[in-house]
């Protein structure tokens, strides 16, 4: 059986890292196979291009932004993502194709149904069986002034569009794009994902297991 395919996203300082090492760590404690990773940086190439996209101190043209990501998730796909399905694991991506959609599309106002394609192409098709988007206001985005990457520096605009960008991908697929409020403290937001994830499993699993699981 393939494996489920989750991906954390939301805007910058919104809680990602914290939520996906909380989620991994909970299906792990469930004793599902789970692989952990990111986009960009998933693999070795994308890390080095994840720095490129991400150092302070590098102009980048948007249209090259979008390629760098694009050729990040190309590989990531490749070399981690669709191998780990394959063999029946449960991937949990901080960012994937959403993302490029709300920062490049709603955020850069490059069109939403080019970056569709791209990324389709990038992907192969591969798209999440759910997306969990951490939602909050901008203004209460939890970032280092000291230490802005070159997207978190965009400023408050910027991040007001992304925002509004991933709440219209969640009214666009509500099956597959949920919110989750990214407001309260840590343990409240994973019971939220938890909630989730949980009915995302247990729809996902055989017909046999369900009858096992509800004897």
């Amino acid at each position: 059986m393939r494996g489920s395919f989750i991906t954390i996203e939301g805007i910058d300082g919104s809680g990602k890292t914290t939520q996906a090492g909380r989620l991994v760590e909970w299906l792990r404690e469930q004793g599902h196979p789970v692989t952990a990773t990111r986009e960009p940086g998933g693999t070795k190439v994308g890390a080095r291009l994840r720095e490129i996209l991400l150092a302070p101190a590098n102009a980048i043209t948007p249209e090259a932004e979008l390629f760098l990501y694009l050729s990040d998730r190309a590989l990531h796909v490749a070399e981690v993502l669709r191998p780990a399905l394959a063999e029946g694991r449960i991937v949990v991506c901080e960012r994937h194709a959403d993302s490029t959609l709300a920062y490049q599309g709603f955020g850069r106002g490059m069109e939403v149904a080019l970056l569709r394609s791209l990324s389709a192409i990038a992907t192969g098709g591969l798209a999440p069986d759910l997306t969990l988007v951490l939602d909050m206001p901008p203004a209460k985005a939890r970032l280092d002034a000291a230490r802005l990457d070159r997207l978190e520096s965009e400023g408050a605009e910027f991040l007001e569009r992304v925002a509004k960008g991933f709440h219209q991908l969640a009214e666009a697929e509500p099956e597959r794009v949920r919110l989750v409020d990214a407001m309260g403290e840590v343990e409240a937001v994973h019971e939220q994902i938890v909630a989730v994830v949980r009915d995302l499993l247990e729809r996902r699993l055989p017909s046999a297991a369900r009858k096992r699981k509800g004897s």
